[in-house]
């Protein structure tokens, strides 16, 4: 098929980033109107990230992983780990060499690597500039499926680091009841509390977020120092719940250390990716799981249809949440006393890297290695969500984030602000998904 002209594509981007947007809109809306509102937007995260998302996990990554697309996967699995520790690289530079606040590393770190990219591709297929991007006998539709199954990979390995890879932060998708622990002394847990997805390690009024140092098992039980993204000691004492309690206790704080490091990569996604990967990977259980009835898919009809079927309320869902998150931080920001200064530098550098840096990057190199070799395979498909995954609008995790933290004022102003402006101005990712078009599209020989 012939590539779609250069104003037909950026115009069929900007109509998907805009149905994008206003999924957000209808969120704020909601808010606006009283039908939504923190406590029930928690429940409804919690439900997406412990059931649907694991539903649509199994179902994608069932379906389209097998033996001969596991290289595939890979590749995304290595492009995951090196694009978080380049963005961790640029933000920690920032934050020594430049004074950059602790909370601009997180906002470089972790973009919205599930709802807000599966969207925007079902927004994309709508408007058909993707079928340039389908080379083989296969549908247009069958192509985006696989591209979402390449979103949700990257979309589990960032979520893994975002719960036990040093720190590990709460997000909007995991936070903490307030009666899901104990607090000590108003900055810890008890000890007997047990860990769980929305066991945090934040606590306690400071200057900065604070975390825990992820390199230090020694210093366990060290005091907490103020002021530095890097703190020796957790803020929340925990336990891993497969440890009985009387045995937790005569445990060193080295083996607690890794026992809570291991345990906390166990999360529910990860959890429901390892299971689309086992059904995927062995043919008997694939052929049960995906294919028709008469050709032996003995749960296709109703056990695969029904994941299926609460899998796809995750894609639109957290972006709902995001509007009402959005809507209610900004609402609480206009009834506070505080007229702290937006650090322009900071949330500039944020943007620049998230919506400039990142998607020249990705998609420069993608293509050359595309163009020019065979690491990537054949999928011209693969290519373009590899250019997409580094980039977007922050993770709304940070408004939850500094509120758990109960950190100062002026930083929860400062991130609700960031993640604002850049939900509002995510359509300039329409650059990003027609230069990914068409460097994919070139990079086909």
């Amino acid at each position: 098929m012939a590539p779609a002209g250069l104003a037909e594509s950026f115009l069929s981007a900007i109509q998907a980033s805009l149905s994008v947007l206003l999924v957000i809109f209808y969120g704020g809306i909601a808010a606006w109107l009283g039908l939504l509102n923190h406590a029930n937007t928690k429940a409804i995260s919690k439900i997406c990230v412990r059931m649907f998302l694991p539903a649509l996990l199994i179902t994608k990554i069932g379906s389209e992983l097998h033996a001969g697309s596991a290289t595939r996967y890979l590749v995304i699995f290595l492009w995951a780990i090196v694009c978080h520790l380049i963005s961790f690289l640029i933000g920690f530079t920032a934050h020594v060499g430049f004074g950059m606040p602790d909370w601009g590393i997180v906002a470089i770190l972790f973009n919205n690597t599930t709802s807000y990219p599966l969207l925007l591709v079902t927004a994309l297929d709508d408007t058909g500039i993707l079928k340039a991007l389908v080379v083989t006998d296969e549908t247009t539709r069958e192509a985006i499926e696989r591209a979402k199954s390449y979103f949700l990979v990257f979309a589990t390995v960032s979520s893994c680091l975002t719960f036990a890879v040093g720190p590990r932060l709460i997000d909007s998708e995991h936070a903490p009841d307030p009666d899901d622990h104990k607090e000590d002394d108003g900055r810890s847990f008890d000890a007997d509390d047990e860990a769980s997805e929305e066991t945090g390690l934040l606590g306690g009024r400071s200057s900065s977020i604070q975390f825990s140092h992820p390199f230090s098992p020694e210093d366990l039980h060290s005091s907490r120092r103020r002021g530095s993204i890097f703190n020796s000691g957790p803020v929340f004492d925990r336990r891993a719940s497969v440890i009985p309690k009387t045995r937790w206790q005569k445990l060193s704080p080295r083996t607690k250390w890794w026992l809570l490091f291991i345990s906390d990569f166990f999360n529910a996604p990860l959890l429901g990716a390892v299971l689309g990967a086992i059904i995927g990977l062995i043919p008997s259980l694939h052929r049960a799981f995906f294919s028709s009835t008469e050709d032996g898919g003995i749960f296709t009809a109703w056990l695969t249809a029904s994941l299926k079927n609460i899998g796809s309320l995750f894609v639109p869902l957290p972006v709902v949440v995001a509007g009402v998150s959005l809507y209610t931080a900004m609402k609480d920001l206009k009834n506070q006393e505080n007229s702290a200064k937006l650090p322009w530098l900071t949330v500039s550098f944020v943007l620049i890297v998230r919506f400039v840096i990142w998607p020249i990057a990705s998609i420069a190199f993608i293509y050359l290695i595309a163009s020019r070799t065979d690491l990537l395979g054949t999928d011209p498909m693969l290519w373009f969500a590899m250019m997409l995954m580094p980039t977007g609008p922050p993770a709304m995790k940070l408004i939850t984030l500094i509120q758990v933290s109960d950190g100062e004022p002026e930083d929860e102003v400062n991130i609700a602000k960031l993640l604002t402006i850049s939900y509002v101005i995510s359509p300039i990712l329409s650059f990003t998904v027609v230069g990914g078009l068409l460097a994919s599209q070139a990079a086909i020989r």
